[in-house]
């Protein structure tokens, strides 16, 4: 039977499938991946028969009819995923892990299936979708802090930023690559000691946020701020960790991030709801045709110009003083 490994190119995507075949190898799984935002992985699939796939980190909602034809095709499916889904198709050749809590993340849903067998890859995970707190928790839990904590930190950031643009062009190194260079680490801390790729993500970050730091805020509301980058590569890479860090900067508002998108004259947008309370970005980016996410962060990939004006709107009221 033919393997294919499906994961979106973030860090989440990309831990919850290195922990899955640390445990269990797989070796010459097709790889099916792309930018962050790529979010539709299952349509590259179209006639597909008899595999067995794995899908990691992508929304079963926004694949939900590639899902069933691929279940109806004969395919098996292992499917775990924090984002919203609506409803699972029941089928024998499908098994889901699907948790939309706020304080879960793919790589923390693999981590809980393998009892903490890879734990410091889940907490890099963790990081890399702005689960800091989480992540501390965990990593209390094999004993870990420090030097060490801030190196997993650093990971799941780099991990992370390499995964946003609007084309993989974009990236400093298809994730695809990535996941075959990370794969040779079972430990992350000799991963970060030793590879060549990840010194080339840490000289292309600070490079990019050097060009992020001076940006004003758009709009400024009681309830959060909303921030415009250029249309340029370095901004399309640097918007998800802009994104967290700002929102990190000042827990208690919501954050949003607009970006044009080069071919068109819509706007990519990234939600943030408030750290200190984490819900409703993806309710709010759902009342948008390409909105969708999760509770803590959601986005819209095609904003339209005209629409600018109701997204801002409903944003200054989508959550709570």
């Amino acid at each position: 039977m033919n393997c294919i490994d499906v994961f979106n190119g973030d860090a989440d995507g990309l831990c919850a499938l290195h922990q899955l075949r640390l445990h269990q190898p797989q070796p010459g799984a097709r790889l099916v991946t792309g930018v962050k935002r790529d979010i539709t992985l299952l349509a590259r699939l179209a006639g597909t028969v008899a595999s067995r796939i794995t899908v990691l980190d992508i929304s079963l909602d926004r694949n939900r009819a590639e899902l069933e034809e691929l279940l109806a095709n004969g395919n098996v499916l292992f499917y775990a995923d924090h984002h919203y889904s609506g409803d699972i198709p029941a089928s024998d050749f499908l098994e889901a892990h699907i948790d939309p809590s706020p304080r879960l993340c793919t790589s923390l849903i693999i981590d809980r299936l393998l009892a903490g067998k890879f734990r410091p890859w889940a907490i890099v995970g963790a990081f890399g979708d702005n689960l800091d707190e989480v992540a501390g928790e965990y990593a209390k839990t094999i004993n870990m802090g420090g030097e060490e904590l801030q190196t997993l930190r650093e990971l799941g950031l780099l991990l992370n930023y390499n995964a946003y643009g609007f084309a993989v062009d974009d990236l400093m190194v298809h994730p695809a690559d990535l996941f075959d260079e990370i794969h040779q680490y079972p430990d992350p801390f000799t991963f970060y000691r030793s590879s060549a790729i990840l010194r080339k993500l840490q000289v292309g970050y600070d490079d990019d946020m050097k060009n992020a730091a001076n940006l004003d805020p758009l709009r400024i509301y009681p309830t959060g701020r909303v921030f415009r980058l250029p249309d340029a590569p370095w901004s399309r890479r640097v918007v998800g960790v802009f994104s967290n860090q700002v929102a990190r900067d000042q827990p208690d508002l919501a954050h949003a991030t607009l970006i044009p998108n080069p071919e068109d004259s819509t706007l990519l947008v990234s939600v943030r709801a408030p750290l200190k309370t984490p819900q409703g970005a993806d309710t709010l980016c759902r009342q948008f045709a390409t909105g969708g996410g999760r509770a803590a962060a959601a986005g819209i990939n095609r904003l339209p110009a005209h629409e600018l004006e109701r997204f801002l709107s409903l944003f200054s009221r989508q959550f709570p003083l």
